[in-house]
């Protein structure tokens, strides 16, 4: 059994998020929450947002038995490009300098071992 969580328009660059999702994919879902919670990246308090919410929606996917966190592990993890916020920052001598403002999407698929 499947379940998917996405988390969108998150705004950090997906460079960034795609070290972070590196580090739990295809580990045990107790693995993954234990080593996005001591990451000392930012970027893995929404992973692990992400990460929680598909653990609960394979919960409630399967109401009538109940699973445990070791049965669980992260199938997929991917993260996609976000729209880009442009701005402006003041230069020297008058000129102006462009500021990408990156954001992203990170989709986390947990599945149960069979």
């Amino acid at each position: 059994m499947e379940a998917k969580a996405i988390a969108r328009y998150i705004p950090s660059s997906p460079r960034k998020m795609r070290l972070v999702v590196d580090m739990i994919r295809g580990k045990r879902v107790d693995e993954a929450l234990t080593t996005l919670h001591f990451a000392p990246q930012h970027a893995s308090e929404d992973a692990e947002k992400a990460l929680r919410s598909a653990v609960a929606n394979i919960m409630n996917k399967n109401e009538d038995e109940r699973l445990e966190p070791e049965e669980i592990y992260v199938k997929e993890a991917f993260v996609d490009q976000g729209p880009t916020l442009k701005r402006i920052q003041p230069a020297p001598m008058g000129r102006a300098y462009r500021v990408r403002k990156r954001s992203c999407h990170v989709t986390i698929v947990v599945s149960t071992y069979n």
